[in-house]
């Protein structure tokens, strides 16, 4: 719920702008708002600088004048290797793409479906997205898939240190301004330097 319950999700990727530019450095930012659960089964791409933009298209920024939002920043990231066909791969189905998005529904809950280690395949996200239901300006679920890929190596023995994996969500055009610089000014009685 990005500034009320009705949300769209708005995928941003960045294209070359060299032609326009005597330098040829230029760059711009391309936004395509998701319509459908198809259009919204994506994978990062970090050629392109790809992320999603969750925004409220009802609520304008009053400084930018552009929907609030938070963006979901990708980290490192992989689909898994193992064969389409594998139970594994058939049972998890939602790990074959990094994001997903649906409208709210209080019955779609795991992305696996309900019992993963009981049904044959199919179940959860692959299941629900074969609709094509709509997907903007609406109560939607952002679903986001994060794979690790781990190749042992002689250091991992006998303790694997640490694997990192994640991803950003951050504001974009929510607040007004800078949200750290509540911080209150120094006190000059206690040493500390004001200007």
């Amino acid at each position: 719920m990005i500034d009320g319950l009705n949300n769209s999700v708005v995928e941003e990727h960045t294209v070359s702008r060299d032609l326009e530019s005597p330098y040829g450095n230029a760059f711009a930012v391309q936004s395509s708002a998701l319509k459908t659960e198809w259009e919204a089964q994506q994978n990062t791409n970090p050629l392109i600088g790809r992320s999603w933009r969750i925004i409220n298209p009802s609520v304008l920024h009053p400084i930018t004048g552009e929907p609030v939002g938070y963006q979901l920043v990708p980290g490192a990231n992989v689909v898994p290797f193992a064969n389409a066909d594998s139970s594994f791969m058939q049972r998890a189905g939602f790990a074959k793409r990094h994001l997903w998005v649906t409208p709210y529904h209080p019955e779609e809950r795991y992305p696996a479906g309900n019992y993963p280690n009981q049904h044959s395949g199919g179940a959860g996200l692959p299941a629900w997205t074969q609709a094509n239901r709509p997907i903007e300006n609406t109560q939607v679920v952002v679903w986001y898939t994060v794979g690790v890929h781990h190749v042992a190596r002689v250091e991992d023995w006998p303790v694997m240190p640490v694997a990192h994996a994640g991803f950003h969500l951050r504001p974009f055009d929510f607040f007004t301004r800078n949200p750290a610089l509540d911080v209150p000014p120094p006190d000059p009685a206690h040493g500390e330097c004001c200007e």
